[in-house]
């Protein structure tokens, strides 16, 4: 059994965005793959993106990182 933990929030504040991120990334080092190996298998990620909807146009992603 793992604990997952899903995560979709929009911040006003890039500073913000980046302290969150920064908590992210250092227990990514510690997160696991759900399902392990094979040719099925699952991958955890986080994203920064650049959200421009309310602007009319689409997001942009700034940076991405797995755990395989």
């Amino acid at each position: 059994m793992k604990y997952r933990v899903r995560v979709d929030l929009s911040f006003d504040s890039e500073a913000d965005a980046r302290t969150l991120l920064g908590q992210v990334r250092a227990l990514a080092a510690k997160a696991v793959p759900p399902v392990p190996g094979g040719p099925n298998v699952e991958v955890s990620y986080w994203e920064l993106e650049l959200c421009r909807h309310d602007e009319g146009l689409p997001c942009r992603r700034l940076e991405r990182g797995e755990v395989r």
